[in-house]
């Protein structure tokens, strides 16, 4: 049961704004899903549900890494500075992003 609540967890984050979510926290799932897929393996009797629920976890908290790094680098930040966000999850001001937006479209 637990198996499945992380993974539906996890798979939630992907409809969350980018700007909602925590770059430390997907960094810390991401290495707790490397992790523990490694050991299941190592572990006798291997579990090879415990290693897919954790390989899955990892991926997806690696994607919202990715969403988080293309969104700030459209905002306009270099890599350095968008490296920083991830790590320190220091918050941009709503004004910030909304003045780096690009101007909505006219039809």
């Amino acid at each position: 049961m637990s198996a499945a609540f992380k993974r539906f967890l996890s798979a939630n984050d992907m409809v969350r704004p980018v700007e909602k979510v925590s770059g430390s926290q997907q960094l810390a799932l991401l290495a707790t899903g490397a992790i523990w897929t490694r050991w299941s393996f190592v572990i006798r009797p291997q579990n090879m549900l415990l290693a897919s629920v954790n390989f899955l976890l990892g991926t997806v908290a690696g994607l919202q890494i990715i969403r988080i790094y293309n969104w700030r680098r459209s905002l306009g930040d270099s890599p350095s500075e968008t490296f920083k966000y991830i790590l320190n999850g220091t918050p941009t001001p709503p004004e910030q992003i909304s003045a780096k937006l690009p101007a909505p479209v006219e039809s």
